[in-house]
Protein backbone atom coordinates (compact mmCIF):
# COMPACT_ATOMS: atom_id res chain seq x y z
CA UNK A 1 0.00 0.00 0.00
CA UNK A 2 1.73 3.53 -0.94
CA UNK A 3 0.41 6.92 0.46
CA UNK A 4 1.29 10.52 -0.49
CA UNK A 5 1.99 12.27 2.06
CA UNK A 6 0.75 15.85 1.28
CA UNK A 7 -3.10 15.54 1.79
CA UNK A 8 -4.27 17.47 -1.44
CA UNK A 9 -2.14 15.48 -3.03
CA UNK A 10 -3.44 12.23 -0.92
CA UNK A 11 -3.65 8.54 -2.53
CA UNK A 12 -3.81 5.80 -1.84
CA UNK A 13 -3.12 2.66 -3.73
CA UNK A 14 -3.97 -0.83 -1.90
CA UNK A 15 -4.35 -4.50 -2.94
CA UNK A 16 -8.06 -5.75 -3.07
CA UNK A 17 -7.15 -8.22 -0.69
CA UNK A 18 -6.00 -5.97 1.95
CA UNK A 19 -8.62 -3.49 1.31
CA UNK A 20 -11.09 -6.13 1.96
CA UNK A 21 -9.41 -6.45 5.64
CA UNK A 22 -10.43 -2.74 6.53
CA UNK A 23 -13.73 -2.43 8.02
CA UNK A 24 -14.22 0.85 8.56
CA UNK A 25 -12.58 4.04 6.20
CA UNK A 26 -9.12 5.15 7.71
CA UNK A 27 -9.80 9.10 9.07
CA UNK A 28 -7.52 10.16 6.29
CA UNK A 29 -9.05 8.29 3.56
CA UNK A 30 -12.92 9.90 3.64
CA UNK A 31 -11.33 12.98 1.56
CA UNK A 32 -11.02 10.83 -1.30
CA UNK A 33 -13.27 10.88 -3.70
CA UNK A 34 -12.02 9.20 -7.04
CA UNK A 35 -11.68 5.29 -7.25
CA UNK A 36 -10.24 2.67 -9.91
CA UNK A 37 -9.90 -1.41 -9.91
CA UNK A 38 -6.91 -2.49 -12.24
CA UNK A 39 -4.25 -5.20 -12.44
CA UNK A 40 -0.73 -4.49 -13.03
CA UNK A 41 -1.99 -3.80 -17.04
CA UNK A 42 -5.34 -2.49 -17.49
CA UNK A 43 -7.61 -0.35 -15.75
CA UNK A 44 -11.22 -1.64 -15.41
CA UNK A 45 -13.42 0.34 -13.67
CA UNK A 46 -13.15 4.42 -12.68
CA UNK A 47 -15.89 6.00 -10.13
CA UNK A 48 -16.57 8.49 -7.76
CA UNK A 49 -18.01 8.95 -4.35
CA UNK A 50 -17.89 11.86 -1.93
CA UNK A 51 -16.19 9.04 0.37
CA UNK A 52 -14.30 6.43 -2.10
CA UNK A 53 -13.85 3.82 0.32
CA UNK A 54 -17.43 3.40 0.99
CA UNK A 55 -18.74 3.23 -2.39
CA UNK A 56 -16.18 0.59 -3.44
CA UNK A 57 -17.30 -1.17 -0.32
CA UNK A 58 -20.56 -0.82 -1.94
CA UNK A 59 -19.65 -2.49 -4.86
CA UNK A 60 -18.21 -5.62 -2.64
CA UNK A 61 -21.34 -5.99 -1.47
CA UNK A 62 -23.53 -5.75 -4.12
CA UNK A 63 -21.94 -8.03 -6.44
CA UNK A 64 -24.40 -11.15 -6.09
CA UNK A 65 -27.67 -9.37 -6.16
CA UNK A 66 -26.33 -7.77 -9.73
CA UNK A 67 -25.74 -4.03 -8.90
CA UNK A 68 -22.74 -3.68 -9.37
CA UNK A 69 -20.95 -5.10 -12.57
CA UNK A 70 -17.34 -4.67 -10.85
CA UNK A 71 -17.89 -6.94 -7.58
CA UNK A 72 -19.75 -9.55 -10.41
CA UNK A 73 -16.92 -9.34 -12.35
CA UNK A 74 -14.71 -9.87 -8.91
CA UNK A 75 -16.67 -12.60 -8.30
CA UNK A 76 -16.57 -14.35 -11.49
CA UNK A 77 -12.66 -14.05 -11.27
CA UNK A 78 -11.96 -15.41 -7.98
CA UNK A 79 -9.34 -15.93 -6.42
CA UNK A 80 -7.43 -14.06 -8.65
CA UNK A 81 -9.17 -10.51 -8.49
CA UNK A 82 -7.49 -10.77 -4.81
CA UNK A 83 -4.56 -9.44 -6.55
CA UNK A 84 -6.36 -6.60 -8.57
CA UNK A 85 -5.43 -3.12 -6.97
CA UNK A 86 -7.85 -0.46 -5.74
CA UNK A 87 -6.29 3.24 -6.16
CA UNK A 88 -8.44 5.82 -4.43
CA UNK A 89 -7.64 9.50 -5.19
CA UNK A 90 -9.07 12.95 -4.52
CA UNK A 91 -10.15 15.75 -7.61
CA UNK A 92 -9.10 18.16 -5.00
CA UNK A 93 -4.97 17.57 -6.03
CA UNK A 94 -3.00 18.96 -8.44
CA UNK A 95 -3.16 16.30 -11.00
CA UNK A 96 -6.91 17.78 -11.43
CA UNK A 97 -6.08 21.13 -11.27
CA UNK A 98 -6.71 21.13 -15.13
CA UNK A 99 -10.22 20.87 -14.92
CA UNK A 100 -10.86 22.93 -11.63
CA UNK A 101 -10.71 20.37 -9.05
CA UNK A 102 -14.34 19.53 -9.90
CA UNK A 103 -15.41 15.74 -9.35
CA UNK A 104 -17.00 14.85 -11.99
CA UNK A 105 -14.29 16.45 -14.66
CA UNK A 106 -11.34 14.56 -12.83
CA UNK A 107 -13.62 11.27 -13.15
CA UNK A 108 -14.38 12.21 -17.04
CA UNK A 109 -10.63 13.20 -17.48
CA UNK A 110 -9.22 9.76 -15.93
CA UNK A 111 -11.93 7.66 -17.86
CA UNK A 112 -10.43 9.45 -20.85
CA UNK A 113 -6.62 8.91 -20.27
CA UNK A 114 -7.01 5.36 -19.08
CA UNK A 115 -9.65 3.91 -21.30
CA UNK A 116 -11.38 1.51 -18.74
CA UNK A 117 -12.79 -1.72 -19.82
CA UNK A 118 -16.30 -1.34 -17.99
CA UNK A 119 -16.62 2.30 -18.16
CA UNK A 120 -19.09 3.22 -21.33
CA UNK A 121 -20.25 6.44 -20.33
CA UNK A 122 -17.55 9.14 -21.67
CA UNK A 123 -15.75 6.71 -22.62
CA UNK A 124 -14.66 6.35 -26.82
CA UNK A 125 -12.12 3.71 -26.43
CA UNK A 126 -12.74 0.83 -23.81
CA UNK A 127 -9.98 -0.89 -23.05
CA UNK A 128 -10.47 -4.59 -24.39
CA UNK A 129 -11.06 -7.05 -21.76
CA UNK A 130 -7.73 -9.28 -21.69
CA UNK A 131 -9.16 -12.86 -22.76
CA UNK A 132 -7.94 -14.50 -19.48
CA UNK A 133 -10.22 -12.78 -17.44
CA UNK A 134 -13.95 -14.35 -16.76
CA UNK A 135 -16.47 -11.62 -18.18
CA UNK A 136 -19.16 -10.06 -15.14
CA UNK A 137 -21.68 -12.08 -16.58
CA UNK A 138 -20.24 -15.46 -16.39
CA UNK A 139 -21.61 -17.37 -13.34
CA UNK A 140 -19.47 -17.26 -10.25
CA UNK A 141 -17.96 -20.04 -8.86
CA UNK A 142 -16.82 -18.24 -5.52
CA UNK A 143 -19.06 -18.51 -2.38
CA UNK A 144 -22.11 -15.78 -1.98
CA UNK A 145 -20.69 -14.91 1.38
CA UNK A 146 -19.39 -11.70 1.66
CA UNK A 147 -17.41 -13.17 5.38
CA UNK A 148 -16.11 -16.10 3.34
CA UNK A 149 -15.01 -14.12 0.60
CA UNK A 150 -12.95 -11.85 3.74
CA UNK A 151 -11.62 -15.00 5.23
CA UNK A 152 -9.74 -15.64 1.56
CA UNK A 153 -8.93 -12.23 1.94
CA UNK A 154 -7.23 -12.35 5.12
CA UNK A 155 -5.55 -15.88 4.21
CA UNK A 156 -4.25 -14.62 1.33
CA UNK A 157 -2.77 -11.38 2.84
CA UNK A 158 -1.35 -13.88 5.80
CA UNK A 159 0.01 -16.38 3.37
CA UNK A 160 2.18 -13.33 1.32
CA UNK A 161 3.48 -11.78 4.98
CA UNK A 162 4.61 -15.44 5.61
CA UNK A 163 6.59 -15.47 2.12
CA UNK A 164 7.61 -11.76 2.52
CA UNK A 165 9.06 -13.24 6.49
CA UNK A 166 10.55 -15.72 4.90
CA UNK A 167 12.43 -14.31 2.46
CA UNK A 168 10.16 -15.79 -0.25
CA UNK A 169 8.95 -12.98 -2.03
CA UNK A 170 7.33 -14.58 -5.62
Amino acid sequence: MTNDSSANDQAITISLKRFMLLASCPPDWRPLDLYLFRDEQVVFYVGQSYVAFERVWEHLRNGYKGRSMIERFILCNWPASLKFVIELMISQSARFASVGHDMDAAERLLIQNLSPCFNETLNSRPTPLPSHYALPNTKPICSPSLNKLIRQAERAVHADEKRLWLGDDK
